[in-house]
C-alpha cells in the first residue's frame, strides 16, 4: 500500500475510534457499555453502525476491497451487453433473487403494494436481460428449518458441551465479519452454522437451477437485490466459491438504491413497467403468491425458533411472541414459561451499541439467553443502509412505512411450504443427508490473528 494509501487509512481509522467510543484498555476490552451514559445532546456525533465500521479499510484487505468494487452496475451491465454482441456460446444466463426486506423499499417508491413492486420490479429487470427472477423466501426456509433443527440439538448436549449454547443467529454478514475479526472464539463456537438465506440461493441456483435447465455454473450470472452493503462482503467468502468451476454461488450483490438508480438513469417511470409474475424455483407458478417470515422486518429466526422449540422440546403450542423491551426497542427479549418455571429465554440484539452490551455481559458470564438473534442494523433487514439512508442519515419515515407494507404480506411458516419438503427430497436426499450439511451449512472461524492493531477493541 503507498504512503498515501496508509496515511488515509490511519486518518479514518483514528476517527472512526473517536466516534465509535472504543479506546483500547490493557485487557483489551473497551468500556462497558452499560455503564456509559448516552448523550443525548444535538452536537454529540451520530453513532457509527456496524457495518460502517467494519467495511472501512482497516478490517477490509485489498483483495477483498477489488472483489467488493467489483459487484457493481457496471459488471452487471457488462454482462448484458456481451450477451448482446457475442455469439451464443458466450453468453451468461443472468438471474436476480430478490431479498424480501428489498421488496417493500421498492412498494414505497412505487406507490403500490409488495406484491405489485414485485411483479414490476420483475418487468424492470427482464426488460434489460434478466432471464429469470426469484425472490428468496424459498431461500430463507431453509435457512430457518436448519437454524431450528440445530437448536433442538444445541438444547439437548447443553450439559456435556459448554459451547452449545446461547446460539447466536448468522444471517447476518456485519454481525458476523465483527464476531470473526473482533470477538474470536468468545463467540464463534456459539454461531450456527446454517447458511443465511443469501447463500442457500445461491445453492438453490449454482446447483439445483443449473442442473433444471441443463446449465454449467459458470453460465449462470447470479445477481442478489438486497437492503444491505454488507451482502457484498459475504458473496466473496473463500467458501462460497467453487475453484472446480471457477465460479461464486452469488456472483454480484446489488443494493435496493442502486437498481433504483439503474431505473432512473433509464428514465423507466413505473406507469411503464409491465407487471410480471416472479419466477419460481420449481417452475411451478400455481404457488406464485409472495408471503413473509414472522419477524420484525427480518427473516424471523427468532419467532419461528422459539416456536418450535417451545413444541419440540415441551409440547407447548406458542401462538404469539411477546416481546418486552429491555435498553430500547433493538433490545428484546421473549420468555417461556409453565408453572412460574422459565422455560426458554431468547433475545433480539440490533444495532452495534446493543450487540457490545451483549458481549460485556458473555465476557461476565450473565447471558439469560438460549439464543440471540443478532442483526448489525438497528432495526433490522429493512433498515439496511442500501434502502434506508438518505445523505449519510436514516430516513425514518421511508422505514416506517417500508415496516408498514411489509407487514401486510401474509405469515407462512416455512414448515408448510410443500415446496421445501420437495427440494429436501429431490435435491438433498433428505433433511440428515450429507448433501444438506453440505450445501445449507458452513463455518465460522475466529480471525481474530488478523486483526490490524487500530482495530482492537
Amino acid at each position: 500500500m503507498s504512503e498515501v494509501g496508509r496515511t488515509k487509512r490511519k486518518e479514518k481509522c483514528e476517527n472512526c475510534t473517536k466516534q465509535c467510543n472504543k479506546k483500547q484498555t490493557e485487557d483489551g476490552v473497551g468500556p462497558d457499555p452499560e455503564q456509559e451514559e448516552v448523550n443525548e445532546q444535538s452536537e454529540a456525533p451520530a453513532p457509527l453502525l456496524l457495518s460502517a465500521c467494519l467495511s472501512c479499510e482497516g478490517c477490509v484487505s485489498e483483495q477483498e476491497s477489488l472483489k467488493i468494487s467489483q459487484q457493481s452496475l457496471e459488471e452487471v451491465e457488462q454482462v448484458l451487453a456481451l450477451n448482446k454482441r457475442c455469439d451464443a456460446s458466450k453468453h451468461r444466463v443472468l438471474v436476480a433473487s430478490v431479498c424480501p426486506q428489498s421488496l417493500p423499499f421498492f412498494a414505497v417508491k412505487f406507490g403500490v403494494d409488495v406484491p405489485e413492486a414485485g411483479q414490476k420490479l420483475c418487468g424492470f429487470l427482464k426488460s434489460i436481460g434478466v432471464q429469470f427472477v426469484f425472490d428468496t423466501t424459498l431461500a430463507a426456509g431453509f435457512s430457518i428449518l436448519e437454524t431450528q433443527k440445530e437448536f433442538i440439538q444445541r438444547y439437548r448436549r447443553r450439559h456435556h458441551d459448554p459451547h452449545a449454547l446461547p446460539l447466536f443467529t448468522s444471517s447476518c454478514p456485519g454481525w458476523i465479519r465483527y464476531a470473526e475479526r473482533v470477538l474470536g472464539s468468545l463467540v464463534t463456537p456459539h454461531i450456527c452454522t446454517a447458511r443465511s438465506p443469501q447463500q442457500i440461493m445461491g445453492c438453490l441456483v449454482k446447483d439445483f437451477f443449473c442442473q433444471q435447465q441443463k446449465l454449467s455454473p459458470e453460465k449462470v450470472f447470479h445477481v442478489v437485490l438486497a437492503p444491505c452493503f454488507d451482502k457484498k462482503l459475504e458473496a466473496v467468502r473463500e467458501e462460497f466459491y467453487s475453484s472446480l468451476m471457477e465460479t461464486r454461488d452469488v456472483d454480484c450483490v446489488l443494493t435496493s438504491k442502486e437498481i433504483y438508480r439503474l431505473m432512473e438513469q433509464r428514465k423507466v417511470s413505473v406507469e411503464e413497467l409491465d407487471s410480471v409474475p416472479l419466477d419460481q424455483v420449481l417452475g411451478e407458478a400455481a404457488d406464485a403468491a409472495l408471503t413473509r417470515h414472522d419477524g420484525r422486518g427480518s427473516e424471523g429466526f427468532l419467532e419461528h425458533v422459539f416456536k418450535h422449540a417451545a413444541k419440540e422440546l415441551f409440547g407447548l403450542d406458542v401462538q404469539e411472541v411477546t416481546y418486552k423491551t429491555l435498553r430500547n426497542r433493538d433490545f428484546q427479549e421473549v420468555t417461556l414459561e409453565r408453572d412460574g418455571e422459565t422455560l426458554l429465554q431468547f433475545a433480539a440484539v440490533y444495532g452495534f451499541r446493543n450487540i457490545q452490551t451483549l458481549v460485556h455481559r458473555m465476557r461476565k458470564g450473565r447471558v439469560p439467553y438460549q439464543l440471540v438473534e443478532v442483526l448489525s442494523c438497528p432495526g433490522g433487514c429493512l433498515s439496511g443502509r442500501g434502502q434506508s439512508e438518505e445523505a449519510g442519515r436514516v430516513d425514518r419515515a421511508l422505514v416506517q412505512q417500508m415496516e408498514e407494507v411489509y407487514s401486510s404480506l401474509p405469515v407462512r411458516l416455512p414448515e408448510l411450504n410443500p415446496a421445501l419438503k420437495v427440494l429436501y427430497q429431490d435435491w438433498l436426499q433428505g433433511q440428515d443427508s450429507l448433501q444438506t450439511s453440505k450445501l445449507l451449512h458452513t463455518e465460522y472461524r475466529s480471525q481474530t490473528h488478523t486483526q490490524p492493531p487500530h482495530m482492537q477493541w
